[in-house]
This record gives C-alpha cells, structure tokens and sequence, in this order.
C-alpha cells in the first residue's frame, strides 16, 4: 500500500512547512491510520511499537488543538519512564517549531519538584511526565488539570506492569470529561482492556501488524551450549563488527556479567537493568545513543521504551519465549532504509521458542554453523567516541555553542571531532573522538568556557 503524505491532512500550511523541515513528508501505518481519526477528536486505541511513528501521530493530534493564547495545560502525555517523556517532550518541541510560544515542560521522578513547580506557575501548554510525579504534583496542588484537552497514555501496557493503575486513575479523574483519551500499548492483554474501559469514551481500536520482514532484517540462529553464550557473543562481535549493538539477556546477573566479560576482553560495553539508579540510567543511555559504547547490554524491561535509532545488529543470548518480544528486539535493528543484522543463540532448552517464531513469520529460521566465523581481527572493539560529562547546564546558561567554541576554539579539535551534544539543566554530554577525548578535557579544565570553570569528568565504557 502506498504511503500517504501529511499534505492530504487538514493542517495549517505553517504545521506541514515545518514537518517537511523535519523530514517528515510521508506516514507510517500507524500514522496514516490514527491521524484522521485523531484530528476528528475520537478516543483511540493503537497498538503500536516503539519506533512506529506513534509519537509523532500524537504530538499533530495535540497541536492540532493547542491555542497559545489559552491558559492552562491543554495536553498531558502520561509516560512509564523518565527516558521516554524526555524523548516525547524533545519531539514534541521539534514539531511545535512552527508557531512561537508553546510551553512544553517535563515532570518526572529522580529531578527535585521545586524547579518544576516553579515552572508550572510560569505556565505550560504541555505536561510529559511519569504518573507518579503527575501524582506528587497533585497532592501538593501545584498541578492544574481542569482544561486539558488531550490526554495521551503511552506504553500504557507499560504502565499497568509498573503499578501505575491508581496513579492513573486518579489523574483521569483530575482531567475533563469531555477530554480526547489516546492510548498506545505494544500489546493489549484483557486485563489492561478491561482497566482502561472507564478512562475512554466509544474508542476506536487499531492494531498494526508489527510481523517479521525479513527484507529489512537479515536473521541468523546458532546453536550453542548453555554455559559458552558469554564466549559466543563476543565471537560475534569480533567478526561482524557492528558499530552498535544492543544485547538481549533474560535476566539482570546475566547483564552484568556479560558486560563486565566483553569489557574484560576491550570491548566498550554497558548493562543496562532495574537497579540503576536514575542518573547511572540517563548517563548509559546518552553513552549509547552518542556511539560511545558499542554494546548495550540490556532485559526486554529496562529496553522497553527506549527511543534508540542507530543499532547496527540486535543479539539475542537468551532466545525470547514470546513471538512478540522477539519481533521488539529485533525490530530495533534495520529501521528506515537500512537493512539490520538479528544474530541469535539457542541453547539446545529453546529450540521449542525458535519453533514459535517459525510459526509466527510462516518460514523456516536459518541456521548458521559457528565455524564459518573468521578469527577475530582489527584489535578490541571499542566506539569511535567517548563522552565528556560537564556538570553544568542550561541554569548556568550554557548553550550547545558555547561548548562546540570552547573545544573548537581553545581545545584546537575540528568540528568532526565534536559528536552529539545532550544539555539538561545541570548537566552537558559531549560525545568527542576517543582520540582526542583526554586533551579536550585538559584544556576546558584549563581555559573554562567562556570563561567559566565546570567540573569534567570522561565517562568510561571499557
């Protein structure tokens, strides 16, 4: 079926200008099926996975109604993490380029209320955050939800497995009535149907077929023993040699341990699992997505949600038990134009699993013979960047300019050697060539920048 363009959608000639700036010209399934339904103010349920556009379909929704001039939250976005209303606050400001003064502000936990309830008294037209500081807001009445609008779960299977369902409860109660409800989940169990049924008005329901394409996906199973896994992924690493690499293990020791096994041997690895505390989470992520680490180690829970656009290949150590959570892992790999890698390990218990995703893609897996792969050459695999952590931020009015000046300038490096710049409140991540990582942070800690000193440190990977 043939895509259609945003054009074909009744929105102002200054929305769709600024999605063609952004590179958004065509829709994605999810998109072109949701948007006419959404912009007719129906309460929707989609189930869409991470990557499907769904964001994006949501973020028109809500602007498509949003005045500037009106007081008041006029849109509240509910989130199961801090990571992804970031990622849902930053495309939402990204779309809403077109006109001036939309407000969009972020609440969540792991940040001190104080600043974000000052914030709120300064107004917002948007609120992205998590239930549980939507909550906390709420109870301290620094939080007025009597004119939205627009009210978006998102992930909302997510949600329910986290203990949020009272949290939501309450905030739904605390919105109007004659509200539009939107609701996204990667599945929709009955349990979920049945808790959400109050929360809706008449939903229109839409299920896009995620399936396996093997034309953006090429898909390779080894058989190994149980207990040689760790030595295996790293075998694989070493001959295909992907940029980036996102691990699945079923468990959070076996994250841990493979990651400390690959780092032992060079290899720039991370593991992310549920003991993080908040900042070690934010701070591996940023890592990841900036190409400092090549290997992200990671459960299905903790990648849940995980905006991540640039994997090279998908392994999974353990073979996923469910059809669905292998079709999420490697649809993580071979987004766009690009075709990914999915390598996967079966240990001789999950063979019945391999069975089930046969079944589900209606075609044979294929196996592959591990001594087909070439001996490791090139030396350890570590990411072409490592990051600079400057404990400042946009409160010390730093702006992304000012660090690329600073290392440009007195640091003497070339702007391709300056990656991806993340700035928070109080804090900046610079992604630099690993090369020349160390000097650059001699010389800000020497000259500062514009004329300011900030405390630095070099996150380490291997």
């Amino acid at each position: 079926m043939s895509k259609l363009a945003f054009s074909t959608l009744p929105l102002t000639p200054a929305l769709l200008a600024n999605l063609d700036r952004l590179g958004y010209t065509t829709m994605t399934a999810i998109q072109g099926q949701s948007l006419p339904l959404i912009l007719e103010r129906h309460d929707l349920i989609a189930r869409a996975d991470t990557g499907s556009g769904k964001t994006l379909a949501f973020a028109i929704g809500i602007l498509y109604r949003l005045d500037p001039a009106a007081v008041g939250i006029q849109a509240l976005v509910l989130c199961p993490t801090r990571e992804l209303a970031d990622q849902v606050a930053k495309e939402l400001r990204r779309v809403a380029r077109f006109t001036d003064n939309i407000r969009v502000q972020t609440l969540c936990g792991g940040t001190p209320m104080g600043p974000q309830t000052a914030a709120l008294k300064h107004g917002a037209h948007i609120v992205v955050g998590t239930p549980g500081r939507i909550q906390d807001h709420m109870s301290r009445s620094s939080i007025d939800l009597s004119h939205v609008r627009t009210l978006v779960l998102d992930e909302a299977d997510r949600m329910a497995g986290m203990g949020f369902y009272d949290d939501i409860k309450g905030i739904v109660r605390a919105c109007p009535k004659n509200r539009q409800t939107l609701l996204f989940s990667a599945t929709y169990p009955d349990d979920i149907k049945q808790a959400s049924a109050a929360f809706l008005d008449h939903p229109v329901e839409l299920k896009i077929d995620v399936g396996l394409d093997a034309t953006r996906c090429e898909q390779r199973f080894y058989a190994v023993a149980h207990e040689k896994r760790n030595a295996i992924v790293a075998q694989l690493l070493m001959h295909f040699r992907p940029a980036s690499t996102l691990a699945f293990c079923n468990t959070r020791i076996h994250c841990r341990e493979l990651a400390a096994e690959l780092r032992a041997q060079g290899i720039s690895a991370l593991a992310l699992h549920g003991e993080l505390e908040q900042r070690e989470r934010d701070e591996l992520l940023v890592q990841f997505a900036n190409q400092s680490c090549a290997v992200l180690v990671a459960t299905d829970v903790a990648a849940r949600g995980l905006d991540i656009r640039t994997v090279d290949a998908v392994i999974n150590v353990d073979v996923a038990k469910d059809t669905e959570i292998h079709t999420h892992r490697i649809g993580r790999t071979g987004r766009g134009d690009e075709v990914g890698l999915a390598l996967s390990l079966c240990a001789p218990s999950e063979r019945k699993y391999v069975k089930l995703i046969e079944e589900w893609q209606a075609a044979p897996v294929r196996w592959f013979d591990l001594t087909e792969l070439a001996p490791a050459t090139g030396g350890p695999l570590q990411a072409a960047m490592q990051t600079l952590c400057i404990l400042g931020g946009r409160r010390d009015k730093l702006r992304r300019g000012d660090v690329v000046g600073a290392l440009t300038g007195v640091a003497g490096l070339s702007k391709e050697q300056v990656g991806r710049i993340d700035l928070f409140d109080d804090t900046c991540y610079v992604a630099l060539d690993r090369r020349v990582a160390e000097r650059a942070m001699s010389a800000l800690a020497d000259s500062g920048i514009k004329g300011k000193r900030f405390r630095l440190r070099l996150l380490k990977t291997a």
